[in-house]
């Protein structure tokens, strides 16, 4: 209590605005029968909130001398009814306080008001913030940094990447970033330098490549071989139809790169029976690069450490050997264009369909006798990695918070890739520092993330989601990934959460295109959509999105047709090659996604309701539910066995009910007093849980990772329903209703769950199904 009186003091001193008496001093002079008093006055301030005294002050002084008279009853009576007036007023002061914090609203997250100091200044509006974020972003320090972080031999767990991560945190911590390290023990694969995996055509040694896949079948496998063009589904069905009839069971399957990732062709391959998959770069898509040039990937259809599936890894934590249901079983190895161009000189059987053909002079899809022998000699090696974090805390929200991330890592050169994300992840850490600095005071936190082990497949940012999966969620409301977002230069590509779209639009519109006063959005053609693509599983955005249901984007410049795209996962991701592909550009376009970026990060911390954007899912479920009505109408105009059972009504009545709960959360914005805090807090929760709402409660986290219903990977998916009553209609597969009805119940649920919890209140919910 004494506690509280002492803030009671102190509170009641500001509110009066003037001198306060904190100490009495009176003390018997001995050589004078008198009593001298002193009484000190403190400004306020110079005292801390919890009473202790500082270190020597001046203050303001001065003394009274008195003769000592003696106390009689009536004086001291009076002098004890004072004390106790003094006594019950603070009491009741303190009490007052003390109940007022007991009333306060979520008060172990929100904390303490801060003090403004002296230089805020009161009329910063958005437009002076966005002013001054960009004045801060410096085009000498990102050349300069570009310069430093580009080294070579930035392999996960590397001695050159952990001096990297090392780096990093100095930097935060001399931004005062309050960093932090986050430790996992992987599994990563590399070749064995003194036995190369290499490739035969019968007994012709067709060469020893220096790329290779992480996460191969490993041993010495031969069987027939078999031109299979990208590797996606219809290309292998093509291959096998009655047209050609060729059995890729036991086969060696020849892909090109492009179209889709290295792991799904080799996913693709493995589940028609094949025992290796061979991957090349065809000139007619990687027109810019030589033909002995290498390239480098993995084959784990998933993210994260695929020997943990599911649970992070962290050193403690003791479990079963495990895999990952994403890995192939098959041997899978990487060669040059020109080790390709030489197997299609020695193959015989039909010529490929003309969709098949590249740049070279011959595409047979193989006979019986074209035998090709791949041999793999990877090694699996536990290796420890290091995630490093700095984080810009909030001052109303701090439990909130967006988080920038960048990788840091590469198997090949990672210019591009890697390199310049990291240079604009520290140059933002640092222009947020400043502003800070200067008086912006975000509502909420920014996370600066930079992680490592990307090239195989996401491991850093997977293990770290995986690690905090009971809360991230709930805290983490907004992914930003600077992953290769600058390609080329004359065009603008993006993969977004719907959430985000009106954000990204309206900052695309406020980003100033270089040498005019219009917009980036204006300079590449005025609409948002045609610069939207899916986002796909090799993003790194991808995991925060998917898996764990936070809203991401990840957006790159690029040129087309050509990019610095075609360098990922070669050792032509270098400075040279991007600087041609951007023609010079590199630095200007990117302090543009510096820009980008930050704006984005900017207005997710600085409103008091967070930008994003729910109706734009209504849209977008509308869209898949019509397509999977327009699919059944068909089976059932085909009269296909068992369909008129099948009823799309609850399913169109839950797509309803998301609009019906997006349009009130709007309403209720709309009639929200903006400076209440828990009101906007809670409006705030309904918008967060959207996403996570749509990751599947109905599959296992470890069976299906990516379990978001629209952007996720499995048979939970909209896609996937709406695939399969596809291939039903083309007969491609029988009918099972079971199967059917199942998919639509748990669609139906998912998407009906994800409506009620945004409407809010339980009275508040659409209750027709």
């Amino acid at each position: 209590m004494a506690g509280t009186i002492d803030q009671a003091k102190m509170k009641f001193s500001k509110i009066v605005n003037s001198r306060s008496y904190t100490r009495f001093n009176q003390s018997q002079n001995p050589d004078e029968e008198s009593s001298r008093v002193e009484v000190k006055l403190s400004v306020d301030g110079e005292e801390e909130m919890d009473g202790t005294e500082q270190g020597p002050v001046q203050h303001d002084t001065y003394t009274r001398s008195s003769h000592s008279r003696p106390w009689n009853r009536w004086r001291i009576l009076v002098w004890v009814g004072g004390v106790l007036v003094i006594f019950c007023v603070g009491l009741l002061i303190g009490y007052s306080i003390h109940r007022k914090s007991d009333l306060a609203p979520c008060s172990s997250t929100v904390p303490p008001i801060q003090e403004v100091p002296l230089n805020y200044s009161p009329s910063l509006d958005w437009s002076d913030l966005v002013r001054l974020l960009n004045d801060k972003l410096s085009s000498k320090a990102i050349e300069e940094k570009l310069s430093e972080f580009s080294q070579s031999d930035r392999k996960a767990g590397s001695f050159v990447d952990n001096k990297l991560a090392d780096n990093i945190h100095d930097i935060f911590t001399q931004l005062n970033m309050d960093p932090w390290v986050d430790e996992h023990f992987v599994k990563l694969q590399y070749p064995d330098k003194s036995k190369p995996n290499k490739v035969l055509f019968g007994s012709e040694d067709i060469g020893s490549p220096d790329g290779f896949l992480a996460y191969s079948e490993t041993g010495r496998k031969e069987g027939r071989v078999v031109y299979a063009n990208y590797g996606q589904l219809s290309d292998l069905e093509t291959v096998q139809n009655e047209t050609y009839r060729l059995s890729l069971n036991g086969s060696v399957v020849l892909m090109r790169a492009g179209k889709i990732s290295m792991a799904q062709k080799v996913m693709n391959a493995a589940k028609m029976g094949a025992i290796a998959a061979l991957i090349y770069p065809d000139p007619a898509d990687y027109n810019t690069i030589s033909g002995e040039t290498d390239l480098y990937g993995h084959v784990h259809l998933g993210s994260g450490d695929p020997y943990t599936p599911g649970f992070p890894s962290f050193n403690h934590t003791q479990f079963p050997p495990a895999k990952s249901s994403g890995l192939p079983g098959i041997l899978a190895q990487t060669i040059t264009a020109n080790m390709a161009r030489a197997i299609f000189a020695k193959m015989g059987g039909d010529n490929a369909p003309d969709r098949f053909k590249g740049e070279f002079h011959s595409y047979k899809l193989g006979r019986e006798s074209d035998s090709v022998t791949v041999v793999v000699n990877n090694n699996l090696a536990d290796t420890k990695i290091h995630n490093v974090f700095g984080v810009i805390k909030g001052y109303v929200d701090p439990d909130r918070y967006v988080v920038i991330g960048a990788q840091r890592d590469s198997l090949s050169l990672g210019y591009a890739k890697s390199t310049i994300g990291t240079t604009l992840l520290l140059e933002l850490a640092r222009a947020f520092t400043e502003l800070k600095k200067g008086g912006f005071r975000p509502k909420r936190s920014i996370v600066f993330a930079s992680w490592t082990a990307g090239d195989f497949g996401n491991i850093g940012v997977t293990e770290w989601i995986e690690g905090y999966w009971a809360s991230l969620d709930r805290k983490a409301f907004t992914y930003i990934s600077l992953d290769g977002v600058v390609t080329g230069a004359g065009s603008f590509r993006a993969s977004a959460s719907p959430l985000l779209y009106t954000l990204l639009q309206k900052t695309l519109g406020k980003v100033k295109s270089p040498g005019s006063n219009s917009g980036l959005l204006q300079s590449y053609g005025g609409v948002l959509s045609p610069l939207l693509k899916t986002m796909q599983m090799d993003d790194s955005a991808y995991p925060f999105l998917a898996m764990s249901g936070i809203p991401s984007v990840s957006f790159s410049f690029v040129s087309p047709p050509a990019s610095a795209k075609e360098y990922f996962g070669t050792n032509l991701d270098d400075k040279a090659h991007l600087d041609s592909v951007t023609n010079q550009k590199v630095v200007e376009l990117s302090v543009l996604a510096a820009q980008v970026a930050g704006q984005m990060a900017l207005r997710l911390v600085h409103d008091q309701i967070l930008r994003l954007d729910v109706t734009k899912y209504s849209d977008d479920i509308t869209n898949r539910v019509s397509a999977i009505i327009q699919r059944v109408d068909a089976l059932k105009s085909n009269k296909v066995n068992k369909t008129e059972s099948l009823s799309t009504k609850w399913l169109n009545a839950a797509k309803s009910s998301y609009s019906c709960a997006a349009a009130s959360l709007i309403t209720d914005i709309g009639n929200t007093d903006l400076n209440d805090m828990e009101m906007c807090r809670i409006i705030n929760n309904r918008i967060m849980k959207v996403e996570h709402n749509f990751l599947s409660p109905y599959v296992s986290l470890r069976d299906v990772p990516f379990r978001h219903i629209f952007l996720g990977n499995g048979w939970q998916t909209a896609t996937d329903l709406e695939k399969y009553l596809g291939d039903v209609h083309e007969n491609k597969t029988s009918f099972d209703i079971d199967q059917v009805l199942n998919k639509f119940a748990l669609l139906t649920w998912t998407i009906q769950g994800c409506a009620n919890d945004l409407a809010g209140d339980i009275w508040s919910l659409d209750n027709e199904i």
